[in-house]
């Protein structure tokens, strides 16, 4: 209105007076005119509130589907609901066994051993995840030596076809009842489906597997890690329907052949990572995404590493950092938040010697120390004889002591002993709880979990949801 005046008033700078009087009386009636016609409409579009049309929820889903939890933890489950007009709509949850474990807000608290559903619902369409309450949450390192090609060849019966990267002659030929019920190969989908199954079905609650910096000394190279087979099991993981069955973290392999070297380094990997730390199956200690280190020596990663480590993960998005759980002594007098082994054994290099199973595990008790300052992650070997990687016929392996006697029911009881152990000791461990098995699938070496020729049944396994049944009850 005043803009209207004024530009009038300036194109004629030069009227007499009464011209100009005019003129203004005649736009203030323009305005007045204006005023009285478009005031109602004013008011009315003011005043009314929108009334947007209601828009029905579609579907609801949670980014888990089955939680195994400790007593005392909380996790937060996460709705997602379709189409996005509706993503206001109300969530209401519910335990279908609150003593075991509570929801508010989609955040679940566990109480008590024991197993509840958690139910979400928005408008008339729900979605459930199964919650177990257990005395501990078990993992297993993953290794994927089982995809790839040999380098080797032999024409004998023995021999696979299409042999994996890590099957040596004496591992084929002398402890063929090593061999998976499905193969010395790992590596399709179906087959990491069923080991998701076997898994889950048998109280195994997330994975480890083993990652390879690449290439060694150098800086990231994203295509060859893409094309290093001994990732396929992850890949194959992340594609699996049933993923939400289990969690899973890394274990960095920061040894010879794939060493990370420098702090720009670490922080690189650290980014690098980050697409498996936004994942919801991926774990987390005390609200920030596991990584555990193996090759933790002065040469291999020094504290101003780890601290680079942390910044960038903050600076990407996770406010509190990530738990960084140190393989062996060394993890203990630097700054990683907990530390925890790979395996635990003794007479690595002492000779091929034959040695009782119950040597190794008075020497892995020895071994369970931790500090409200950096607690420590329990871990026991599921066995150790590595004898097929040893010689001229195996993967040229320092000779060391191999382990008999390890029943089915001494796993069971060492894996007891950690648990106990975690009981006496709840400030130096984990709130968590985790407990770690040496290993799902370390043929080569003896640490394995999966059903085999010599054990279709897959015995060791079967004991751990045993246990689990047993403690809970």
């Amino acid at each position: 209105m005043f803009l209207v005046m004024s530009t009038v008033q300036k194109e004629l700078p030069h009227e007499p007076e009464r011209q100009r009087k005019v003129i203004n009386a005649t736009i203030y009636k323009y305005i007045l005119f204006l005023a009285v016609i478009l005031l109602p409409v004013t008011r009315l579009s003011g005043c009314q509130k929108y009334a947007p049309e209601k828009v029905e929820v579609g579907s609801i889903a949670l980014d888990k589907t089955c939680i195994s939890l400790a007593k005392g933890v909380e996790t937060t489950i996460i709705p997602q609901i379709t189409p996005f007009a509706a993503s206001e709509t109300l969530v209401t949850w519910e335990s279908s066994n609150p003593a075991v474990a509570v929801v508010a807000d989609g955040k679940v608290t566990a109480k008590a051993y024991g197993s509840t559903v958690i139910m979400a619902k928005a408008g008339n369409q729900a979605a459930t995840c199964s919650v177990t309450v257990k005395p501990a949450i078990i993992g297993v390192y993953y290794f994927d030596g089982w995809a790839g090609k040999s380098s080797r060849s032999y024409n004998e019966p023995w021999w696979p076809a299409n042999p994996p990267t890590h099957l040596s002659k004496r591992l084929a030929k002398d402890f063929g009842g090593r061999e998976p019920i499905w193969g010395w190969r790992d590596d399709t989908q179906a087959i990491m489906d069923t080991q998701i199954d076997l898994m889950a079905d048998n109280g195994v609650d997330f994975m480890l597997y083993c990652w390879y910096w690449q290439k060694n000394k150098n800086a990231l190279d994203v295509a060859a890690i893409n094309s290093d087979p001994k990732h396929t099991g992850l890949e194959l993981y992340l594609k699996a329907k049933n993923k939400k069955r289990i969690q899973y973290a890394l274990l960095v392999a920061n040894h010879e052949g794939a060493e990370i070297i420098g702090s720009a380094n670490w922080a690189a990997a650290v980014r690098y990572w980050a697409q498996y730390f936004r994942d919801s199956q991926y774990v987390h200690v005390e609200g920030k995404p596991l990584v555990v280190l193996f090759g933790t020596g002065d040469a291999a990663i020094t504290n101003n590493d780890i601290e680079k480590m942390q910044e960038t993960a903050i600076k990407i998005g996770f406010k509190k950092g990530l738990a960084i759980a140190g393989c062996g002594a060394p993890a203990k007098s630097k700054k990683f938040t907990q530390s925890t082994h790979y395996n635990l054994t003794t007479g690595y290099s002492s000779g091929s010697v034959e040695k009782d199973f119950r040597i190794l595990i008075n020497h892995a008790k020895q071994q369970w120390q931790g500090t409200t300052d950096q607690p420590y992650i329990p871990v026991i070997n599921s066995g150790w004889d590595k004898r097929p990687w040893e010689g001229p016929d195996g993967l040229n392996q320092v000779e060391g002591w191999y382990f008999t006697g390890d029943t089915p029911d001494l796993f069971k009881n060492f894996l007891g002993d950690a648990i106990t152990w975690m009981d006496n000791n709840p400030t130096k461990t984990t709130k968590e709880r985790l407990t770690l098995i040496y290993a799902w699938n370390e043929l080569g070496e003896g640490g394995y979990l999966v059903p085999t020729k010599d054990d279709p049944q897959a015995a060791k396994l079967k004991k751990i949801g045993e246990l689990m049944k047993e403690r809970s009850n």
